[in-house]
């Protein structure tokens, strides 16, 4: 006898301004990515040393891809990932743009969290807090279940 099984439920993080969010994160994966990819081959070609906003840059779009990844995936595991990604992008964002302000000669060529991610149009700094901000109001179920039966939640 085949027994019935229900379809995994679809993450409620990528529903409504979630979608947008994952579209950004997107984009900026391809960009992250695909810059990363061309300055780091060039550097490779022209000099055989890849400064260290090249190396920045493929960080970044690391980060990017596995954001938009747990953005879409449901769960909690994917949940944590998605904050741990996030938080790590923005400090990255905030460490990066300041040592780029403070040590500019660390940053000859730019990275895209460099000078805060002016050189697109400052979404690296504003999209992790908008993907926290939404993550916190997109708590899976369990989670939510399990923080209002704690005894300290009385």
């Amino acid at each position: 006898m085949q027994e019935l099984t229900t379809p995994a439920p679809r993450s409620t993080r990528s529903k409504g301004i979630g979608r947008v969010l994952i579209v950004v994160y997107g984009i900026l994966a391809l960009g992250a990515t695909g810059r990363s990819f061309v300055q780091i081959a060039n550097a490779v070609r022209d000099s055989q040393q890849v400064p260290l906003a090249f190396w920045l840059s493929a960080l970044a779009s690391v980060v990017y891809i596995v954001a938009t990844i747990a953005l879409i995936a449901p769960g909690r595991v994917w949940y944590r990932v998605a904050w741990i990604t996030i938080t790590f992008e923005l400090v990255g964002v905030l460490v990066v743009g300041t040592l780029s302000l403070t040590h500019p000669e660390l940053f000859a060529r730019p990275s895209v969290w460099s000078w805060y991610g002016n050189g697109y149009l400052f979404i690296p700094l504003v999209l992790p807090v908008l993907g926290m901000l939404w993550l916190r109001s997109r708590r899976p179920e369990s989670d939510a279940v399990d923080r209002d039966a704690s005894p300290d939640a009385a």
